[in-house]
């Protein structure tokens, strides 16, 4: 099959700063590794690496087999191209050389039909056949029928913004996982699926002969289908790499037992340290006034100077510390009511009362309206009143609906939008942006702008630009500006999707102590745990609660 090998690959981003420092590890044939660690240590940076994308500044890259790659902006493409479009940058090197020469020769046919250009179809095709082109279409009528249920000789000229980011994820999924490449790379992969789409995808990795590096957030996944965790972890030069040889489910265990183990070793080393200066000292002193310790002195110089040049042992990764203090404040104590709300063509009529402080889960498949119904209640309803406007300057979509959806009295909502759509944060700074504030929030003294995007581990980030960060930092300054918007109704949409493990467990021990009421669409299994009610958008149109997280309708009993 295939293999991929790193060996001390290094990598120092434009401005000079490190990104990578000697990063090492194997993912051996058949294996399925997860590659995880804070957002910007360089996952996404290394994947390219690998693929070719980009060369490495130091160390090598050692890999066999075909490779097939998933790269992070599937599931978000918005323009014009087509599913034979998308199904080709998953494809063979070959195959796409091909099909790019048969497409020429077909527009030049479309010209002129002279015996040269006739001619040089005639090799486009040919070509395309030897290329493995015919098959290739073979196996992407499989992928389409599966992913969206249509054939591809009526899918391939469909435009891919009209499939949902969940469609074009299971899209590309099934040609690579189906297709000869022995070796592949996901770039978040479960982003944008539903849960029974991850649960496809954990059974598929499973069951794979191929081998896997895979980048994800998702805690469920990683434990249900990683044999191995491989992590970045932030350094002063750099990110290194350390390998737990199990699953998520051992993987914190494990991580704490190395950092206490390192930190034991290092405090050793420390009093060794001391104990030979001490050593020296001593023994200089007693040299100055006794020449026959002369020679003492230079041995314990020379056990210090042997000491310090083995170096200490490998130092303790920076351990990140995201401290999220979202605040919130008392409200009404309905803080929604809904009476007979029917988002149009999406879900039958439904009522609903939202208590304050509850913590309500929205659950449902990809295009059964939850995301509308949280936008509804994010422009503050079907007839807002002043308190119920957003407290950001998002310009929020109208979601056309029959019945009422209501806030309480002192009930400001706050969104956190799935795409991290923010085009008043384009082009300006982290610090700008909070130094200046905006009609909805004020601003803050840049000392104090500075240690906020500190709680958050954005300080680094402060002078890039919103538009420049990762998905992950994106996530988290939008979780920062509700934290600093005095919303006492968090409306958050996928919030965990791009979000590293550990600023994911932050959110729910913010959201734990948050003062207010929350309603979260999610499809993160993990994160469901923390909430106290479950409602569910069926997939026949009805909305209705249930005790526990549904996640396939058909394996529960509705509960009214």
């Amino acid at each position: 099959m295939g293999h991929v090998d790193l060996n001390a690959i290094s990598y120092h981003l434009p401005d000079g700063r490190p990104l990578l420092d000697d990063v090492s590890f194997r993912v051996g044939d058949g294996a399925t590794v997860a590659l995880v660690g804070p957002n910007g240590t360089g996952k996404t940076t290394l994947l390219r690496i690998i693929a070719g994308d980009l060369d490495a500044h130091g160390g090598a890259v050692t890999r066999s087999g075909g490779l097939g790659v998933m790269r992070q902006f599937v599931g978000q493409v918005r323009d014009t191209s087509t599913v034979r479009d998308l199904l080709l940058t998953v494809a063979p090197v070959r195959v796409r050389e091909a099909a790019d020469a048969l497409a020429d020769a077909e527009l030049l046919m479309m010209e002129s039909d002279d015996e040269p250009i006739q001619m040089r179809y005639a090799q486009a095709l040919a070509d395309w056949a030897d290329a493995g082109g015919y098959d290739a279409e073979t196996l992407w009528d499989v992928c389409t029928v599966a992913a969206i249920g249509i054939p591809y000789e009526k899918a391939q000229w469909r435009e891919v913004r009209t499939l949902s980011g969940g469609e074009q994820k299971r899209l590309v999924l099934e040609a690579l996982l189906r297709g000869p490449e022995e070796v592949l790379l996901l770039d978040e992969p479960d982003n944008y699926l539903d849960v029974p789409g991850k649960r496809w995808l954990e059974e598929r990795l499973r069951e794979t002969p191929k081998t896997v590096l895979l980048v994800s957030h998702d805690r469920e996944l990683l434990d249900r289908a990683a044999s191995r965790i491989a992590t970045l972890e932030p350094g002063a030069a750099g990110s290194t790499a350390w390998v737990h040889p199990g699953r998520f489910s051992t993987y914190h265990a494990a991580r704490a037992a190395r950092f206490a183990k390192l930190e034991e070793l290092r405090r050793r080393w420390d009093e060794e340290h001391q104990k030979l200066k001490d050593l020296v000292q001593m023994y200089k002193v007693k040299a100055a006034y006794n020449d026959g310790l002369a020679s003492r002195y230079q041995a314990a110089k020379t056990r210090l100077a042997k000491f310090e040049e083995a170096g200490p042992p490998e130092e303790l990764p920076q351990r990140q510390n995201v401290r999220m203090r979202l605040q919130g404040g008392r409200t009404a104590k309905r803080a929604v009511i809904c009476e007979q709300l029917e988002l149009t063509g999406l879900m039958k009529p439904f009522d609903l009362e939202v208590w304050y402080g509850e913590r309500v889960a929205v659950l449902g498949s990809n295009g059964s309206g939850k995301s509308h119904f949280l936008r509804l209640l994010a422009a503050g309803g079907s007839d807002p009143d002043v308190e119920h406007q957003p407290v950001d300057d998002v310009v929020i979509a109208p979601v056309v609906h029959q019945g009422r959806a209501r806030l309480g009295a002192r009930v400001r909502p706050g969104w956190f939008a799935q795409t991290h759509e923010h085009p008043r944060l384009v082009g300006r700074t982290l610090l700008e942006i909070l130094h200046r504030g905006d009609e909805h929030r004020d601003g803050l003294p840049r000392e104090q702008a500075a240690k906020t995007l500190d709680r958050y581990e954005l300080a680094r980030a402060g002078e890039q630009v919103f538009e420049s960060l990762s998905g992950g930092q994106q996530a988290r300054f939008q979780i920062l500006l509700l934290e600093l918007s005095g919303a006492t109704l968090l409306l958050l949409d996928e919030p965990t999707d791009n979000l590293d493990l550990h600023s994911a467990e932050a959110l729910e021990d913010g959201l734990s102590a948050f003062e207010g009421t929350v309603l979260a669409v999610t499809h993160d299994r993990w994160f469901t745990r923390g909430f106290d009610r479950f409602l569910v958008f069926g997939s026949d149109g009805d909305v209705y609660e249930s005790t526990d997280p549904v996640w396939d309708e058909t394996r529960v009993v509705r509960q009214r």
